[in-house]
C-alpha cells in the first residue's frame, strides 16, 4: 500500500515490456493518475481510464518528450534492451533514453525517479548489457533529484528458457548446477515499484520468495512436464569459451544478451525475498498453456 500523499502521478516509460506491463496493470487497479507513454498508443489502449492518460512519445527524441512530466510526481522507468533491434544500441536506449527523461523530469520539478536495472550489475560493468545501465545510474546519482535504483532478480519469464529445454526431454545446465538465484515474478516487482515511490531507498535488490539452485529450477520444469529429469551438466570453461568466442566473433546484439546470462548464471544471485507467487505455480500453468494450445 502507497504511503505518504495519497495519489502521487506516476508517468511510466517502458509500459509495453514485460514488467511496465505489470506496472501499468497495477497502477490501473490502484486506480493512481498516471501518464503512460509509447510509440505507439495503441499497445497501451487497454490501460486507458479516467485516472490513466496515454500519450505517443519516444525517449529516445527527446523533443517528443516535452513538458510530458509537468505535473507528475514521480517517474518510473523500466526503458530498456534485452536484444539489440531497430538499429539502436544499449547506449541509445539503456543509457541516452533514460538521460532524456530525467532531463525532462527534472526540468518540470519531478520528485523522485525509481529507475529498474539489474542485480548486481553495479558488479559487472565489463558487460555488455549493464555497461549502459550503470552508466546512467551514474547520472541520475549525480542529478540531484531523489532516487531509487530497483536490481531485480530474474524474471520468471527468463526462466521459461527451462520448460522449454525440459519439453524437449533434457535440459542442459553449466557447472554443477548448484548456483542460487530467487527469481521474481513481474506482477510482485510492479508491487515493489509502486511500493518505493514514497521510501526513502536509495538503492534496493529483489526477488521471489523462494530461493533455488539451477538444479531445482530445472527439475521443477520437468515436473511440471510430467517427465522425469534429464539434466546434462556442461563443464565451466565450455561456458567461457563460449562468452569468448562470441565477443570474438559475433555482433554485439548476438552476444551481449547471451554474455549477460552466461555470466551470472555461474555465481549465486539472491536479493531479497518478497511476493506470492512461487515458480514452481508459474511452470504448471506455462506447460499447460502450452498442452492446451498444441
Amino acid at each position: 500500500m502507497l504511503k505518504g500523499k495519497t495519489n502521487p502521478k506516476i508517468l511510466l516509460a517502458g509500459g509495453t515490456g514485460y514488467l511496465g506491463g505489470y506496472i501499468a496493470k497495477a497502477i490501473v487497479q490502484k486506480e493512481l493518475p498516471a501518464v503512460l507513454i509509447a510509440r505507439k498508443a495503441q499497445k497501451l489502449e487497454k490501460y486507458q481510464s479516467k485516472n490513466v492518460q496515454i500519450i505517443e512519445a519516444e525517449v529516445t527524441k527527446p523533443k517528443t518528450l516535452a513538458n510530458l512530466c509537468n505535473g507528475v510526481d514521480v517517474v518510473i522507468s523500466t526503458v530498456g534492451i534485452t536484444r539489440q533491434k531497430d538499429g539502436l544500441t544499449y547506449m541509445d536506449v539503456d543509457y541516452q533514453a533514460n538521460v532524456n527523461l530525467l532531463e525532462e523530469a527534472k526540468k518540470s520539478g519531478v520528485r523522485k525517479f525509481i529507475y529498474v536495472s539489474a542485480i548486481n550489475a553495479d558488479k559487472h560493468r565489463h558487460l555488455k548489457m549493464l555497461e549502459a545501465k550503470e552508466a546512467f545510474v551514474d547520472v541520475l546519482k549525480q542529478s540531484g533529484i531523489e532516487y531509487t535504483i530497483l536490481r531485480p532478480n530474474g524474471f520468471f519469464s527468463d526462466m521459461k528458457d527451462f520448460l522449454q529445454m525440459a519439453e524437449k526431454k533434457r535440459v542442459f545446465i553449466f557447472g554443477n548446477g548448484d548456483k542460487l538465484l530467487n527469481p521474481i515474478h513481474g506482477e510482485d516487482l510492479a508491487e515493489v515499484c509502486l511500493d518505493l515511490i514514497n521510501e526513502p531507498v536509495t538503492e534496493f535488490s529483489v526477488g521471489g520468495p523462494d530461493v533455488l539452485t539451477y538444479n531445482e529450477i530445472a527439475e521443477m520444469a520437468f515436473d511440471a512436464h510430467g517427465r522425469l529429469p534429464k539434466i546434462t551438466r556442461l563443464p565451466d570453461w565450455l561456458r567461457r569459451f563460449t562468452i569468448w568466442t562470441l565477443r570474438k566473433f559475433s555482433p554485439l546484439h548476438i552476444y551481449g544478451p547471451i554474455e549477460f546470462f552466461l555470466t551470472l548464471m555461474a555465481e549465486d544471485n539472491v536479493a531479497t525475498r518478497y511476493g506470492k507467487h512461487r515458480l514452481k505455480d508459474f511452470f504448471f500453468e506455462e506447460a499447460k498453456l502450452n498442452r492446451q494450445s498444441s
